[in-house]
C-alpha cells in the first residue's frame, strides 16, 4: 500500500474515502504557467480543429459519402470528447495549484477516459481496414465498404469503448479506499488509483491487464497485418496513383504512432507517478487529440479543398 501524503488531508466517510487529491506538477510558477498556455492551446485546437473537420465532413456530400471522411469525422468527435476528459480540469489545477475530485468524479473520469480511448483504438483499426480495401481491392471496395457496413463498424468502435470503460471502472469500484486518498497525477488513471487500494490488488490488475490486452493486441495486430499488406501493394504502383495512397496511409500511421506510443509507455511499465508520466500523460490525452486535425488537413487536399469552399460560403453569407 501506498504511503499516505503529508500535505493534503484525507477526507472520508467512516473508513471510506470520498475524494481524491490531486498533486500539481512540480517544478517552477514559470514552467506551470507554461504547462499551462500549452494545455489552453491545445484544448482549443481539439475543439476549433476537430469540430472544423466534423463541419466540413457534414456538409460535403462528397466526403460525406465516402467510408474515409466518415471515419474521419467519428475519430475527430472521439478526440474532442478524449480531450474534454481531463484539460479543463488539469487547466484549473494548474490555476490553482493543485485541486481534488470527488470518487464518483473519479470513477467518470476513468470510466469517460478509457471509453473514448477504446473507441478511439477501434477506430484507427477499421480505418486500417478501410485503407487495405481501398487499396488491395479496389474494384470492390464501394461494395465491401458501403453505407451499412460503415454504420454498423462505427456502433462496434464506441460500443466496444463502452464496454471497456465500464469493465475496468466495475474492478476498480470494488476495490476499498479507506487512505491516502493522494493522487501523484493530473487526473484519475487506473495505475495511479490502484495504488491507493487498501487491500490486495493483484486479481484486480489481472482482470485489467486481460481486459486491455483484449483490445490493444488484437488492434495492434489489425494495424500491422494491414499495412504490411497495404505497403506490399504499393511497392509497385508508385506511378499509378501509388504515392497519392501512401500520403493518405502516412497521416494516419502518424496519427497511430502518437497515440499508441505514449499510452503504452504509461501503461506497459511500473506506474512511478513522476514527472515523466505525467508529460506523457499530458501528450496522449491533449497534445494527440490537438495535432490529428492538423495531420489530416495538412495532408490531405480533399480536406483541404472542402474547409476552402466551405469558408467562401460562410463568407457570401456574411455579405447577403
Amino acid at each position: 500500500m501506498a504511503a499516505a501524503g503529508t500535505g493534503p488531508t484525507i477526507k472520508m466517510n467512516g473508513s471510506t474515502v470520498t475524494e481524491f487529491v490531486f498533486l500539481d506538477f512540480s517544478g517552477s510558477r514559470t514552467a506551470q504557467l507554461f504547462l499551462l498556455t500549452l494545455v489552453i492551446t491545445c484544448y482549443t485546437t481539439v475543439l476549433v480543429g476537430n469540430l472544423l473537420i466534423i463541419v466540413t465532413v457534414w456538409l460535403e456530400p462528397k466526403l460525406f459519402q465516402c467510408p474515409m471522411y466518415y471515419f474521419l469525422a467519428n475519430l475527430s468527435l472521439l478526440d474532442i470528447s478524449m480531450g474534454s476528459v481531463a484539460a479543463p480540469k488539469l487547466a484549473a489545477n494548474l490555476v490553482n495549484k493543485g485541486g481534488t475530485i470527488s470518487f464518483v468524479g473519479c470513477m467518470a473520469q476513468i470510466m469517460t477516459g478509457h471509453f473514448f480511448a477504446g473507441g478511439e483504438m477501434f477506430l484507427l483499426s477499421v480505418m486500417a481496414y478501410d485503407r487495405y480495401v481501398a487499396i488491395c481491392h479496389p474494384l470492390r471496395y464501394a461494395t465491401i465498404m458501403n453505407r451499412q457496413c460503415c454504420f454498423h463498424l462505427i456502433i462496434f468502435c464506441w460500443t466496444g469503448g463502452f464496454i471497456h470503460g465500464s469493465f475496468n471502472v466495475v474492478v476498480l469500484s470494488q476495490q476499498p479506499y479507506c487512505g491516502p486518498n493522494v493522487l501523484d497525477h493530473f487526473f484519475c488513471e487506473i495505475p495511479q488509483v490502484m495504488k491507493l487500494s487498501c487491500s490486495e490488488t493483484y486479481i484486480a490488475e489481472i482482470l485489467m491487464l486481460i481486459s486491455d490486452g483484449l483490445i490493444i493486441l488484437p488492434c495492434f495486430l489489425s494495424l500491422l497485418v494491414s499495412y504490411v499488406i497495404i505497403l506490399a501493394t504499393l511497392c509497385g504502383r508508385f506511378g499509378k496513383g501509388g504515392t497519392k495512397a501512401l500520403s493518405t496511409c502516412g497521416s494516419h500511421l502518424m496519427v497511430v504512432g502518437l497515440y499508441y506510443g505514449p499510452i503504452g509507455f504509461v501503461y506497459f511499465k511500473p506506474a512511478s507517478g513522476n514527472q515523466v508520466d505525467k508529460m506523457a500523460a499530458v501528450f496522449y490525452m491533449v497534445v494527440t487529440p490537438a495535432l490529428n486535425p492538423l495531420i489530416y488537413t495538412l495532408r490531405n487536399k480533399e480536406v483541404k479543398g472542402a474547409m476552402g469552399k466551405l469558408k467562401n460560403e460562410c463568407k457570401r453569407f456574411l455579405l447577403l
